[in-house]
């Protein structure tokens, strides 16, 4: 069982956020809802999965929102995987600098290539800092583009 679960505060979105992140996410699901007033009530409460990390989203009011202080860090292995989750989460969302997207329900959400620890990391500073420039120039993160900055072209 996992012991730390991110819980999720949404005014009274929760059931279409969770539907827009596990059809964003493949291996994903809806755990199980809990309803107000019985089996064909309101939505409360939505236990869900993405990529075997659990969640919960609650229709809680609009007594808090989100804040770009707590993010979700997703690590993509390609471009293609990039693309695609950018695509997805941005949709009527807004698109931010250095990776960052915010979704339609106000979560904030880093769309990471691997490739850019590795880059960040190269033993030669001035490489890591061509690449560090690069992504600040960035809004969705391009790994050709970080490439090229490490390289120098």
């Amino acid at each position: 069982m996992q012991k730390i679960t991110p819980f999720l505060w949404f005014d009274d979105k929760a059931e279409e956020a969770v539907e827009l992140y596990v059809s964003t996410f493949k291996n994903s699901k809806i755990e199980s809802v809990s309803r107000n007033g019985g089996p064909t009530g309101p939505i409360m409460q939505v236990t869900f999965e993405l990529e075997g990390q659990r969640f919960m989203a609650l229709n809680g009011g609009p007594h808090f929102t989100f804040s770009p202080a707590i993010s979700l860090f997703v690590s993509c292995e390609t471009q293609a995987e990039v693309d695609e989750l950018w695509n997805k989460l941005s949709v009527e969302g807004e698109p931010q600098e250095c990776g960052w997207v915010r979704d339609k329900f106000g979560v904030s959400w880093q769309i990471i290539p691997t490739a850019l620890g590795r880059l960040l990391g190269d033993p030669d500073p001035e490489k890591g800092k061509r690449v560090m420039q690069a992504m600040l120039s960035m809004t969705k993160l391009d790994i050709a583009g970080l490439e090229r900055a490490h390289q120098g072209k």
